[in-house]
């Protein structure tokens, strides 16, 4: 791939990655403006518990994305799809009850909002094949239209006066939609076989990347999931609004991460990709920090006075994002060099970013700032460990 062409990649999956995230942020503001803080707050820790349990799904695209461009068949990684799928399926089935515990949420949102972590796994299968088939157009509006498919139902159901249950029950019937679109688009670019004789994928291959996975969206859940034990009810989803610019500066230059990620996996090209892709996250971050910067007086006026707190902290919401985005694509140059061992460093520094939050973080302003400090903290480190255990070069699959 050229650079020209690399470009062009990156320029059609970001605007497909654009209009999914746009939808899928779209969807806070009526939530903010229609439910009351305490309902809004259930609504945006749920959503966010979703990605969690969701986790595999990110590790099953990644996994399924590398093994395509390996040669791998298309029928043995459905297969691992289809077992990770109902791994979730099991587990999200178990959390419900203790999650509502937990985090005082009701049953019938928290168990139609888990249910749409197995059908995350579903669509990450079909884009991933899509992926490693470099057909980045089709990925692009694959990204985009699932978006709109997750999104206008539960904007439909918060229009007509419906809670936090009856929004998440339609985000998961757009769940379903969109992972019957994924599957119908991966199978027009699916190979009938693989190229090459591999050996036999094992699920441990998903377990590798899925711990790597669930250390990032951990890093970029778990100040939100502790608001609510450690702010009360009203101030938590006054935070929860700030997150919105944190994912927003998450999740806005996600294109990059998925088209450099094959060249990655090229000991002679990933070095050279990854420095690349850390100094166009870095010049993003702060175009999205003075952003935030400028918009942060906007937010009384056009959500509502009871998240005036939260407009003077824009900003550090917006580091916070930036931030991760940078250690996501450390740690999938990770995945890509069969190097998941790395991941060691973000688990480390999460660890301590609970204890600080738990012991540290009495309003709004404070979490913010601990849950900035540790991604700052997380990404630099893994960088510097990516870069010296030589991920960015050869390395034998050894994880």
């Amino acid at each position: 791939m050229t650079t020209g062409s690399m470009a062009r990649s990156v320029g059609l999956v970001a605007v497909g990655s654009m209009v999914a995230n746009v939808c899928a942020y779209f969807v806070h503001l009526p939530a903010s403006a229609w439910l009351s803080t305490d309902a809004y707050g259930e609504f945006a820790v749920l959503l966010q518990a979703t990605l969690v349990l969701g986790v595999p799904a990110l590790a099953v695209q990644a996994v399924t994305a590398r093994e395509v461009v390996a040669g791998r068949s298309i029928a043995s990684l459905v297969r691992l799809g289809g077992i990770t799928a109902g791994a979730v399926a099991v587990i999200a089935a178990i959390a419900v009850w203790p999650f509502t515990v937990f985090a005082h949420t009701g049953p019938v949102a928290t168990a139609a909002s888990f249910t749409v972590a197995p059908l995350l796994v579903l669509i990450s299968v079909g884009q991933g094949i899509i992926q490693g088939r470099t057909e980045f157009r089709r990925l692009a509006w694959v990204i985009g239209t699932v978006g709109v498919a997750r999104t206008v139902p539960p904007f439909v159901a918060l229009a007509f006066g419906g809670g936090p249950a009856s929004a998440l029950v339609a985000t998961m019937v757009g769940a379903v939609a969109a992972a019957v679109l994924v599957a119908w688009q991966a199978r027009l670019v699916a190979p009938a076989s693989g190229s090459l004789p591999l050996p036999r994928l094992s699920p441990a291959s998903v377990l590798q990347a899925s711990q790597v996975q669930l250390v990032l969206i951990s890093a970029t859940s778990v100040d939100l999931l502790l608001a609510r034990a450690v702010l009360g009810e009203s101030d938590s989803g006054v935070y929860a609004l700030g997150t919105v610019a944190s994912k927003v500066a998450f999740w806005l230059p996600q294109a990059v991460g998925l088209v450099v990620f094959p060249r990655l996996a090229d000991a002679q090209r990933s070095a050279a990709t990854l420095r690349t892709a850390i100094m166009v996250l870095v010049g993003l971050s702060a175009a999205t920090t003075l952003a935030s910067v400028a918009g942060g007086p906007l937010v009384p006026i056009v959500i509502g006075e009871d998240y005036r707190p939260v407009a003077g902290l824009l900003w550090l919401f917006a580091i916070t994002g930036g931030a991760l985005a940078v250690l996501q694509v450390a740690l999938l140059a990770a995945i890509a060099r069969h190097r998941t061992r790395i991941a060691a460093v973000p688990w480390v520094v999460l660890a301590v970013e609970v204890v600080l939050i738990l012991t540290c973080a009495t309003s709004v302003a404070g979490l913010a700032l601990v849950a900035a400090g540790s991604a700052v903290v997380a990404a630099t480190l893994t960088v510097v460990a990516v870069m010296r255990s030589g991920a960015a070069t050869h390395a034998s699959p050894s994880d």
